[in-house]
């Protein structure tokens, strides 16, 4: 096994609440939402803070001064802003009473003669039917739980978590993991953890990240003028910005050097312990920037492009969802025929019986395994996602980085060599996990805890066959993504890689992990249609309809995608700094 081998800790059938905010803060004092800042801030007469208390009165109080605020002196209060917000409040706050009091507060305001706003798309993601995802307001009891912790402890229910829900266990290690990244003590102040967020999603011009912890950089008292470019920030920030290129692009030329360099730099230097901090956030939003593109993230409902005061058509489709990605038909979701689906599902699944019968007949020697992952590596290099392909529309990031035209791209283009890096060396079980523990208390837990859950998460289930072990497809996945950058696992046949992934499917996972910004829809449906039915069964955690839809699957893939990928950026960032440590 490759990552997580610890236990991966106990998960309760509800959802775990989440350790408590940084310095003790109180639901909504930290908490941010995007596109908007924070619950408690005031607009005006308007004030959002009791929204995300966990208790009914409280809420409704809030509700009450809502809606007066709003509606008093004709409406005067009602920016679009405000209106935006409270669309967002109507269409995804958890709690039944919020949603509510939202919708009637917008009715409230148009019948006062003022325009209210409509979402823009279907959904949380461009690539997933609207049908597919689960509706606020129909979630079980369980779902309830974690969709309600969610939003009392982070402010928000966003579209991220609507598309993660497809597999709940992971998502609440998730959650976890970043909240504590974000809100609870560690080395590095709240204000350089939100920048660097920025700093690293910026890299793969992921807008939908960067605005987020822009309102939140600015709401934890960050000062606006480093917002105008990385030069404008403080000179220690700047010197990060080699290690957040080479580690989005190039993770391998990382040397002890870089470390160093970050380390002893006289009054702008790093400690070891902010140095690892800040390693963990870079590949989290490196990582998630992938997870974002991949599974075609839209816009939150209160941010830019995520709704319009535009009235709708005859219609009801109108020429500004399409310009924003959106369509309104349902045959752009066409699936091929379920006859197609399982004589491909029932093929992939003899393949990987013969593969396992040749494991137990004979064992290919250290010398062909090696010859083996170098051809993989190397052929790697050629899996090219098309010049010709229409990447997602994306806000003008640049300035939050330097040196704009650096790029996996260039290395497959000038056939530059990665060198092998041995996982036997080198783990993230034997070396990685224990120097995050040690210098970040407890994050190596919980890193582990997510990379096991991601990488052993299954459902022993392909299209109508039950009890299957899938263990060695999800294998190939992993040691693909580690193989294109330069990993090697002595013990594993990358001859198998070939056999269980085609092209397609290989296309994707480079794009989404290497170059994530230039994944498209086409991409997404064109990958693994096999299994657009497939591993259709029932979470440990609870019976969801929801893990029985098509795009339940694609998730699951983009999540080993994400944590294959941010293990690997993990493992050379925490080599460099061992050789540096010794």
């Amino acid at each position: 096994m490759r990552c997580g081998q610890r236990p991966a800790g106990s998960f309760s059938s509800g959802a775990a609440r989440l350790p408590r905010l940084r310095h003790g803060a109180a639901g909504a004092g930290l908490l941010r939402r995007r596109g908007g800042g924070s619950m408690d801030e005031r607009e005006g007469d308007v004030r959002w803070d009791g929204l995300c208390n966990r208790d009914a009165a409280a809420r409704a109080a809030a509700l009450e001064h809502l809606g007066q605020a709003v509606l008093r002196r004709g409406g005067a209060a009602a920016a679009p802003r405000v209106l935006a917000r409270l669309l967002l409040l109507a269409k995804r706050c958890p709690f039944r009473d919020v949603r509510e009091k939202s919708e009637a507060i917008l009715s409230g305001v148009q019948e006062l003669g003022i325009r209210i706003p409509r979402p823009l798309g279907h959904g949380p993601s461009r690539f997933i039917p609207e049908k597919e995802t689960i509706q606020v307001g129909n979630e079980d009891a369980m779902m309830h739980t974690l969709f309600a912790e969610s939003f009392a402890t982070l402010g928000r229910l966003d579209n991220v978590t609507l598309v993660m829900v497809f597999h709940p266990q992971y998502l609440e290690s998730f959650l976890k993991t970043q909240h504590y990244l974000l809100q609870m003590d560690g080395p590095l102040p709240l204000h350089y953890r939100h920048y660097i967020g920025i700093m690293a999603a910026a890299r793969h011009q992921c807008s939908y990240l960067v605005n987020l912890h822009v309102n939140d950089f600015l709401h934890v008292g960050g000062d606006p003028k480093w917002l105008n470019g990385l030069e404008n920030a403080p000179q220690k920030l700047q010197n990060l910005g080699e290690l957040n290129k080479m580690l989005a692009h190039r993770p391998w030329l990382i040397t002890k050097e870089h470390i160093e360099q970050l380390l002893k730099t006289e009054e702008n230097s790093w400690s070891l312990a902010e140095l690892i901090h800040a390693v963990v956030l870079l590949t989290h939003y490196h990582s998630l920037a992938s997870f974002t593109f991949g599974c075609g993230i839209s816009p939150e409902i209160d941010c830019e492009g995520g709704h319009t005061f535009r009235p709708p058509s005859v219609s009801n489709y109108c020429i500004c969802d399409m310009t924003n990605g959106y369509h309104g038909v349902d045959d752009i979701h066409a699936s091929p025929t379920t006859t197609e689906s399982v004589c491909e599902v029932e093929a992939l699944m003899e393949k990987m019986k013969q593969l396992q019968e040749c494991r137990d007949e004979e064992e290919a020697s250290q010398e062909e395994m090696a010859t083996r992952f170098e051809r993989e590596k190397r052929e790697s290099m050629f899996v090219c996602s098309s010049e010709d392909e229409e990447s997602a529309p994306t806000r003008d990031v640049s300035r939050h980085f330097e040196d704009t035209s650096y790029g996996y791209k260039d290395f497959s283009r000038h056939g530059m060599h990665v060198p092998t890096f041995r996982a036997q060396d080198y783990s993230w079980e034997d070396h990685g996990y224990s120097l995050v523990n040690r210098l970040y208390p407890d994050v190596g837990q919980l890193l582990d805890e997510k990379f096991h859950i991601a990488y052993n998460l299954t459902y022993n289930t392909m299209a109508m066959h039950k009890d299957v072990d899938t263990s060695m497809l999800r294998r190939a996945i992993w040691n693909y993504i580690h193989c294109m950058f330069g990993i090697r696992y002595d013990d594993y046949d990358y001859g198998e890689i070939n056999q269980l992934l085609d092209r397609s499917f290989k296309v994707y996972i480079k794009t989404v992990v290497c170059t994530p910004e230039k994944t498209t829809k086409r991409m997404y449906d064109s990958f693994w249609r096999q299994f657009e039915h497939s591993e259709k069964g029932q979470t440990t955690l609870s019976p969801l309809p929801l893990l029985t839809t098509p795009s339940a699957p694609q998730v699951h893939v983009n999540l080993l995608l994400v944590e294959a990928r941010m293990q690997a950026e993990l493992l050379y960032a925490l080599r460099a700094i061992t050789r540096y440590m010794t």
